[in-house]
């Protein structure tokens, strides 16, 4: 089992977010995540490689593997993730 931890600003993602959405999210991340992170994520590159992507929905959710933990970075809709992942880093 893997540890999750959240950036700071996950609050403020999840606030746009609708309630059925983000019930669905924080399934996706128990059950996926949580278990095999490799498994469900899609590797990123060039300037997000050491990044993975999951995607719930028309919303993704961008996260780093350390060891045994999962560091949730952004959960954003699909339509503006990539924009603004790179000022979380």
């Amino acid at each position: 089992m893997f540890e999750i931890t959240y950036h700071k600003k996950i609050l403020e993602d999840l606030a746009s977010i609708s309630s059925s959405h983000k019930n669905i999210i924080r399934k996706s991340i128990e059950e996926k995540l949580r278990t095999q992170p490799e498994f469900f994520g899609k590797p990123l590159q060039f300037s997000l490689f050491g990044l993975r992507s999951m995607r719930v929905g028309d919303y993704r959710v961008i996260f780093q593997l350390k060891k045994k933990e999962v560091y949730i970075v952004l959960i954003a809709h699909r339509s503006v993730v990539y924009k603004i992942v790179n000022t979380r880093m």
